[in-house]
């Protein structure tokens, strides 16, 4: 069950390797649960989805957002209609990267579920397209769903001495040099394409909307370090 290469608007690389990846990761880092009720905060074109249909049992449940119609519509096509505890949601939030007509503002959408809804909730590649104001709702809206004592799993650039070192160097797979606030971007006119945020900034925002960073960061290769986990930063953190 796979997308067909046009209908991919997500990142490069192996789409179905990259999903595996990253389940392996939910399960391992996260301690996600084949009866846990999941939400994908950006869920794509499903590529986080599809590996969950075969680990999620029927007992478990999983929800998606995001605001590329392309990529829901699809899901419910293909996904939802073999598996009915996966369901796909539309949410019209403005992105000038991949929602330029969103009606919604990021900073002020509130995500369509009661709180303490979810025992695990994860991102992959939302915050390195959010500018800051977004990201600081999205990630109370997080913390607002999520049960006390469960995990969220959240990918994103952080900036720090070793990454900022390779950036300046010229090393880096992204050249983030535009300022925004708490971060940099590699777009000007377009910040949303990329960007990368001052860890202790995220560190400081994950403890304010009550998320403790569970130790220790796993960082990236995006910067091009020689130790590293996946291509981008990876936080869990745990609710309460």
């Amino acid at each position: 069950m796979m997308p067909p290469r046009p209908l991919i608007f997500v990142g490069g690389g192996d789409f179905e390797q990259i999903g595996n990846e990253y389940k392996n990761h939910f399960v391992n880092l996260g301690s996600l649960q084949p009866h846990s009720r999941v939400l994908d905060v950006g869920s794509g074109i499903g590529r986080m989805a599809i590996p969950l249909t075969g680990y999620l049992s029927s007992d478990g449940e999983y929800w998606g957002f995001d605001i590329v119609t392309q990529g829901i519509s699809w899901c419910q096509r293909r996904i939802s209609s073999k598996y009915d505890n996966f369901h796909f949601i539309y949410s019209d939030v403005l992105n000038k990267h991949y929602n330029r007509k969103g009606k919604i503002p990021a900073d002020k959408y509130r995500f369509p579920f009661d709180s303490e809804y979810f025992d695990f909730v994860f991102l992959t590649s939302v915050f390195t397209h959010m500018l800051s104001s977004a990201m600081e709702n999205y990630l109370r809206e997080v913390s607002r769903v999520l049960r006390t004592g469960n995990k969220c799993f959240i990918t994103l650039f952080l900036l720090n001495e070793e990454s900022e070192g390779l950036i300046r160097s010229g090393r880096s797979s992204l050249d983030f040099r535009y300022e925004i606030d708490n971060g940099l971007t590699v777009n000007k006119n377009v910040p949303e394409g990329a960007v990368a945020y001052n860890e202790d900034y995220i560190i400081r925002l994950f403890e304010q909307c009550g998320l403790r960073i569970n130790p220790p960061i796993h960082y990236g290769c995006w910067c091009n370090r020689k130790t590293f986990l996946s291509y981008q930063d990876i936080i869990v953190a745990t609710k309460g």
